[in-house]
Formats: C-alpha cells, structure tokens, sequence
C-alpha cells in the first residue's frame, strides 16, 4: 500500500494502548508505510501477555509505561480510542505539548478513504471474520490487499509474525471491519459496503438503522445479508445491491436448499449464483451456520471487486480462521474439549452456543463480561440468550466484568445476569474471581463436555482457556 498522505509517515505516532485489538493493526499498517511509531499500554504495564509487547519492541516499535513518558516532542500525533480518559498521563502531556491528536477510527478512516478500491465490513457480529475471509480471497486472487482486523487471521501468521491482524498489501485494495459502537462508521466513504445483521449492542436499534442506512447510502456497492430481517429493510439505502443469504431465495448468491452438511468441525454447501444459474461447492473449516453466512458475505464484497464467485469459493477451502473465534484449544485425554471464543454480545454468544448445540454433550460456558458499562446495556438479552440457547444439563460461570482502571460505575455487575438467567430457567453460577471459576469448572468437568472460553478485551482469556485444557490432561 503506498502511502495516502506523505503527512501520515513525515512525523512520529504515539499510540496509547498499542496493544489493544484495533490499535494494534493500525500501528502495523502505519509502521508498514515507514512511519515511527512508538506507544504503550497498560496491559504491558501489569505484565499481560508480555510475549505480544516483546515481538513489537522486535519490529521495531519503541515502547514506554503509560506514565507520560513516550511524549515527548510536539510533532508526535496522539493516537488514543475514544474510550481512554483524559486523565491518562499520555493524555495530560500530549495536551500540554500541543500534540495532534486522532482517534483510532480518524486514523483507520484516513488510511482507508485513500485506497482506490475499500471494502468495509460493517454489521453488529462477524465482521472479523468477514473481513479475515474476503481479505484472504483477494489475496489468494492476486489482488494483493491490505487488510486491517480485530483479529489474529490464522492464513498470515507466519514465525515472524505470531499476531497477524494487518497485513500491508501493494495492491490498491483496503478491507477493513468498520464500528458502529462508537459511531464512527460515519467517516468511512466505501467503494464497497457490507452488511451481515444489524442487532442490539452498544446503541439503540433506531440509532443503528440510521448509522447503517447512511453506510449503504454512500457506498457505490452494498453487499447485504437477505436472511436478517433489519438489514434487508435498508436495501432501499443502497445505490448498488449484491445480495446473499442462506434461507431467502431472493438472494443473488445464495445456498442451494437441501445441501448444508455440519460437522464438528466445519460446514458445507452448494453455493449458488442465481444471477447466471451456476453452483459451486463450498467446504469451510469452520463449523456453524453463522460462518456459511460469513462465507456468503466475503464472496459477495469480494464479487463485487470482480472477483468470480467460483475463485472466491474456492479460495475459502483453505481458509484457516481467526484466533479466538470458536477457536478449538484441544482436548483432553478423557474427552472434554476447550475453546476460546470471542462472543461477548447477545448474537456473538447465540451463534458461538447454537453450533455447540448442534453437536451431542453438555456445555459448561464461561463468561468473562467484557466492560460494566455493556453489561449494564445488554445484560439483560445476554441472560435471556444463555436461559434459551442451553439445555437443562448445561451450565453458565460468571465471573466479575473484566476492569482494567477508570472511573466507570461498578455497582451493577455479573450477579445481576446470573439471577436472570436463573430467572429465565437457565442454571448458572456467579463466581467473582477468574481463578475460582477456573477451579470450579475443573471440579464439575466430565469426559464429553465442551468448555467455551467466552469474553472480549482481554488477550489473557486465551491463556486461561490453555491452563483450563493443561489442568483437565
């Protein structure tokens, strides 16, 4: 990719909370243009996942504790997520050296606004691993992208790059997730523009109809998912339509009824383009119904950049996956199976537990809430999905929200979930410290369970999910 702007590599970058997942891949790509970049972070301060921080110090990132520190010349543009407080010492001397400064979503929109072809991938769940497969199909196509994601994308780890969730392509192409949360979403003028769902999480549904309506409005081309009932309302705000969906046969590239196969570990179909009448057969490595519909949204957007649904199909055969999404740990010698898994919203968490569901053995998930502030917004519909999703044998374990410092109310917290699930007919247990649930599941584990690991924002989840599977071996 080259550079956008000669002003974005003319100058230093200090990023607070580099190693956060939509920092992270932001430094990669600016550091991949040849611009400085220096950050730090508080996780590197408490000493979490060390082994992340030493491979950036390798790349030649310079790093400093959060105390201020790092910012030291007013040329330096500040780059810090919308959530970090003003208080932040990074913060106070950046203000007083008169610093620029950006948001994370500022800088990714700059970056990606200046690409002549840009895919973004929007929608309340699977951006990740949307974008992680259109990105390695324009790759595998030869289109050579750049890609910037939330994730860890499996296909481009490599020994010299363990945390592959950029990569720096030369080929003119940018795909990225975009976030509604924040409302950013706003700043992203797409070529193309995907959108897989549209439900409940950080904002009210009319808030999000709005914000995704504006998206499809000012993109050349809307790749939109027919099977969810809010985003196929928005059609109308399109320019241009690339349709898909598994059950709705209006859809332009769809699935042939009748031929989903699931398995444990992946999932297989027909998929079919009603537009010329051909059919392909498509076999993914990733098990569960919501990533054949994931599959279906990267070969539209990549369809869309004239990428023939055939390659696009095929290409996904050899799709690896990200890390953290239904990521399989292993499993013991007695059979019970350990997974990592991103779900932390109502959606997330429903796909994570209805492929779980598809396949025989109790379920023991454990939740790790990721903020008191989105417990407090979607607490109650994260109840009710784990009281619906499980089965009477199963069990939910919460433990505290996970808090890394601030100023945010902490007075509503897991116990307050665990009362409605059991409200709800759910069974489910409230153990503050992570490392008594990790006890208590050790306790109740029996030869054909599934652990799901489930959380978001925190790296060490991934650890503990390791731990989980070396203690039940």
């Amino acid at each position: 990719m080259s550079d956008p702007s000669p002003a974005l590599t003319s100058h230093p970058w200090f990023f607070c909370g580099i190693g956060g997942s939509g920092m992270l891949p932001l430094a990669l790509i600016l550091r991949g243009l040849g611009a400085q970049v220096a950050g730090s972070d508080r996780s590197r301060d408490q000493g979490r996942t060390a082994e992340k921080f030493a491979w950036l110090e390798k790349q030649g990132f310079s790093l400093f504790p959060q105390d201020g520190s790092g910012i030291t010349s007013a040329e330096q543009t500040l780059v810090a997520s919308a959530a970090v407080e003003d208080t932040v010492p990074e913060m106070v001397r950046a203000r007083e050296l008169g610093c620029p400064r950006m948001s994370r979503a500022e800088l990714l929109a700059t970056l990606f606004n200046a690409a002549p072809t840009s895919i973004a991938i929007g929608g309340t769940s699977g951006k990740s691993t949307v974008t992680g497969m259109a990105g390695w199909i324009l790759t595998q196509a030869g289109r050579d992208p750049t890609i910037m994601n939330g994730a860890v994308m499996k296909n481009f780890v490599a020994p010299d790059t363990p945390f592959a969730s950029a990569r720096v392509g030369q080929g003119g192409v940018f795909v990225s997730e975009v976030d509604e949360s924040d409302g950013s979403i706003a700043l992203y003028r797409p070529k193309v523009a995907v959108l897989g769902n549209v439900s409940l999480d950080h904002k009210s549904l009319d808030e999000l109809r709005a914000l995704f309506g504006d998206f499809l409005d000012k993109s050349e081309v809307s790749a939109i998912n027919l099977d969810d009932t809010e985003t196929a309302a928005l059609a109308p705000r399109a320019q241009r339509l690339v349709t898909f969906g598994i059950d709705s046969l209006d859809a332009m590239i769809g699935v042939e009824p009748g031929s989903i196969v699931e398995r444990t570990d992946g999932i297989s179909a027909t998929v079919c383009d009603r537009r010329d009448g051909s059919s392909h057969s498509l076999t993914l490595n990733l098990p569960g119904r919501h990533n054949l519909a994931n599959a279906l949204a990267a070969i539209s957007a990549a369809n869309a950049v004239d990428v023939p649904v055939a390659d696009a199909v095929s290409a996904l055969g050899s799709f690896e996956g990200l890390a953290r999404r239904f990521d399989i740990v292993g499993t013991s010698p007695s059979g019970i199976t350990v997974i990592d898994d991103f779900g932390h919203n109502p959606d997330k968490v429903a796909a994570t537990l209805a492929t779980l569901r598809a396949h025989p053995g109790r379920v023991i998930a454990f939740f790790q809430p990721h903020g008191y502030g989105p417990l407090r917004q979607m607490g109650a519909q994260l109840a009710e999905t784990f009281a619906r999703m499980l089965e009477p044998g199963d069990v939910t374990i919460l433990c505290d929200p996970v808090y890394f410092g601030g100023t945010v109310d902490r007075s509503e917290g897991s116990e307050r979930i665990v009362r409605l699930i059991c409200e709800a007919g759910g069974k489910a247990e409230h153990i503050p410290s992570r490392t008594d649930c990790a006890d208590r599941i050790a306790e109740i584990a029996k030869p054909g369970d599934r652990i799901v690991i489930m959380g978001a924002r925190d790296d060490t989840l991934t650890q503990f999910a390791a731990d989980l599977l070396a203690r039940l071996s």
